[in-house]
């Protein structure tokens, strides 16, 4: 599907509830916002939904940083990198803090951005009063809709989607052999999908979201088969996740990622590119930033040119700010901008594709 301004408008508004007003130093951006030309504003007129990025809750005292962010023209969709993971939302049982998630969503509100909301379910990032003890079959599915049931409750129709269920299979195509697996097995998916339909309100899409599906491979296949056994089973599911954490020069091409979304709009579901970042083997040079900019407008213009592929994410926009340092040893710069704020080749890269 392709989207006009006033469906884009419709899908802000409508998903729209009050907030408190921002902080007195909060930057929306304003000059910024005057100009028609940034990366939502060309994805918006290449009939894309949105083009969004992550942010952190240690970017929220940085109001240079904050004046990118929140500018719409910028950026048309927020998603929370952590602040909705279960280990914050619910750090003791049934004991429940919505504080980090706030705030980054309530200023994507009361500016008219979207939302994606993430996640409900992951293997990771769990509080230890969830992993350090053994539940049964069905304390660990009380627990499991207990949580979905408050998160979706609290940001109920604020949310345009929720990434469901994060991570849940391995590269090879099996399941990842993690807590919901051992304790419930394989249908705590479907369990976590009729759950977040149950709650999440009325029009929410539900994602399944993942890492290195970005080709035709053993793992996209296999979450292609869990949609198509959902689907035989009326399990709810609205749109395939992905992450495109790529490395620079590593990165699947357009006819790779195009074709591996195929697999999912086949199927009757819309796909969008939700955590995208291109990290770079330090140092960097001037050859590395060219071929980081192919490979971000490679996967950017797969999106553009898949017909039900509804937007981009970029994780986070700011080379100080990324996950990746800390992660993958040597390596860095992944994001859009550089430490000095400068706008990176992969930028203008992205802004051509969209432009074209």
């Amino acid at each position: 599907m392709r989207f006009t301004t006033l469906s884009v408008a419709l899908a802000t508004s409508s998903l729209s509830i009050a907030a408190p007003a921002p902080a007195a130093n909060y930057d929306h951006g304003n000059d910024h916002a005057r100009k028609p030309e940034g990366l939502n504003a060309l994805a918006r007129k290449a009939g894309l939904l949105y083009f969004g990025t992550a942010i952190d809750n240690p970017s929220l005292n940085n109001t240079k940083y904050l004046s990118i962010a929140y500018n719409t023209s910028e950026f048309g969709q927020v998603t929370p990198a952590n602040g909705q993971k279960w280990m914050y939302i619910e750090p003791s049982r049934n004991v429940f803090n919505y504080a980090m998630g706030d705030a980054i969503i309530k200023p994507a509100i009361q500016n008219h951005q979207m939302r994606r909301c993430h996640n409900l379910l992951w293997h990771s990032q769990l509080p230890d009063w969830l992993t350090s003890k053994n539940y049964t079959k069905s304390e660990l599915i009380g627990i499991l809709e207990n949580h979905i049931k408050h998160e979706a409750n609290y940001y109920k129709n604020e949310c345009y989607a929720w990434d469901v269920v994060n991570e849940a299979f391995n590269d090879d195509g099996t399941y990842r052999n993690d807590l919901w697996l051992w304790t419930i097995g394989p249908e705590y998916l479907e369990l976590a999908f009729k759950f977040a339909k149950k709650y999440v309100g009325r029009g929410t899409k539900l994602y399944y979201n993942d890492y290195n599906v970005e080709r035709v491979n053993n793992k996209s296949m296999a979450i292609a088969s869990m949609v198509k056994s959902f689907q035989a089973k009326d399990i709810p599911i609205d749109g395939l996740g992905f992450q495109a954490h790529f490395t620079t020069g590593k990165a699947p091409s357009y006819d790779e990622v195009k074709a591996s979304m195929k697999q999912f709009t086949d199927l009757g579901l819309e796909v969008a590119i939700t955590e995208l970042d291109v990290r770079t083997t330090l140092p960097d040079s001037d050859e590395k930033q060219a071929q980081q900019a192919k490979d971000y407008a490679a996967t950017v213009k797969a999106c553009k040119d898949t017909e039900d592929c509804v937007g981009v994410t970029v994780w986070d926009f700011w080379d100080p700010l990324s996950w990746v340092p800390d992660v993958f040893s040597g390596q860095g710069v992944p994001c859009l901008w550089s430490a000095n704020y400068t706008k990176k080749p992969a930028y203008y890269a992205v802004a051509e594709v969209l432009r074209d």
